[in-house]
């Protein structure tokens, strides 16, 4: 498997924090490629678009994934 293609992993780590945001995974979009230096956006038609990096860990990156989301307005569920 290409290191420059997202994992099952990366979706799962994408997807433990996005749930844990109250973000239904239908409005999420991420490229299958990764690309530096990563970035999240909200859409025009109000998806958010996570584009993985290629050159930073993961596990690394997840904190700044929540960083940005906070940055964005999303909140973490307090349950």
């Amino acid at each position: 498997m290409d290191n420059d293609i997202i994992s099952m992993r990366d979706m799962g780590k994408i997807f433990e924090i996005t749930d844990a945001m109250g973000i239904d995974r239908e409005h999420i979009s991420v490229p299958l490629e990764k690309e530096d230096p990563g970035s999240i956006n909200l859409t025009t038609n109000g998806e958010v678009e996570i584009c993985v990096p290629l050159s930073i860990d993961m596990e690394e990156w997840s904190h700044e994934i929540r960083n940005r989301l906070e940055a964005l307005g999303f909140e973490y569920n307090s349950e």
